[in-house]
């Protein structure tokens, strides 16, 4: 209990030394920023490139519009992001199921490793924003009868993508990390590959494993983020990210608000995978970095 409190006094401290540095840097920097020939090194400190962080903060409780019966900006905020959540949770799981089945695969035969981890890898450095609108083309070819495939599914699937990658490459390691005294004495007892697996190979893969889920869950955040900005997905924070910015010169703290957002939703869905451990804590012995 001691450790969840210094953790949450650590990350209350950070956010608050964050909001201090950039305080600090509109009071000291120069206006204009910093250039050197073309390229700008150093941000303007003009209250449009830079509002107060108090105004970003207040601008949450006015209304979103000026229209009568406008409802604040926080709880429109707090509804894209709702919407996102779904959205995100399910390339969550798409991720996580497709990278423990390869890592599945690549473990139990070696010459599947040796052919799909390259491509694993090589898969990170395709741009997802240039992706996104061939998944999307994709999915609205498909003909699955009475099944409409529809915009937000093609959102997960992208999200996913960036999702399943920590998931392989971290199962994997666990799999693989049992000491080979620890294999051949179910070798000698006569337990079979799955027998192996069970008892040994997924409690040993604990440690990796976690860490492994936290970071799909951080990168389904991002990917669903991405996802509604290049498919122009309605309804969620990234598709919010995009309109608001349009507002930067005339309502400069109102378009932090769905950043804001996007911040807080990575935390809650990493809480949430953050949670998993609990059940699992006496596999926990050492947790190794992904």
């Amino acid at each position: 209990m001691n450790a969840r409190v210094r953790d949450g006094a650590l990350g209350t401290f950070a956010v608050l030394a964050v909001a201090a540095v950039w305080e600090l840097y509109k009071a000291l920097g120069p206006a204009e920023g910093w250039l050197v020939g073309e390229t700008r090194l150093l941000p303007r400190t003009t209250d449009l490139a830079m509002p107060h962080v108090w105004d970003m903060v207040a601008r949450l409780a006015d209304p979103l519009t000026a229209a009568p019966g406008s409802v604040p900006l926080a709880v429109a905020v707090l509804q894209a992001c709702a919407f996102s959540f779904g959205i995100a949770v399910l390339s969550w799981v798409l991720g996580v199921l497709v990278g423990l089945l390869l890592a599945l695969v690549m473990s139990r035969v070696r010459i599947a490793e040796s052919a799909i981890l390259p491509l694993v890898i090589l898969s990170q450095t395709v741009p997802l924003i240039a992706l996104a609108p061939l998944v999307k083309g994709w999915g609205s070819k498909l003909d699955l009868g009475a099944f409409e495939w529809t915009g937000w599914m093609s959102v997960a699937v992208i999200a996913s993508y960036l999702a399943f990658f920590p998931v392989a490459v971290g199962a994997l390691r666990g799999l693989q990390s049992p000491d080979a005294i620890h294999r051949d004495l179910m070798h000698a007892y006569g337990a079979g590959w799955w027998t192996t697996l069970v008892r040994l190979r997924l409690p040993a893969s604990v440690p990796y494993l976690l860490p492994a889920l936290r970071l799909a869950a951080a990168n389904s955040v991002v990917g669903t983020v991405v996802a509604e900005v290049s498919t122009g997905l309605p309804g969620g924070v990234g598709r919010m990210i995009l309109e608001f910015a349009s507002f930067a010169s005339g309502d400069p703290a109102k378009p932090w608000a769905p950043l804001f957002g996007a911040v807080l939703l990575g935390l809650v869905v990493a809480g949430l995978v953050g949670l998993l451990a609990l059940p699992l804590a006496r596999f926990r012995r050492a947790e190794v970095v992904a």
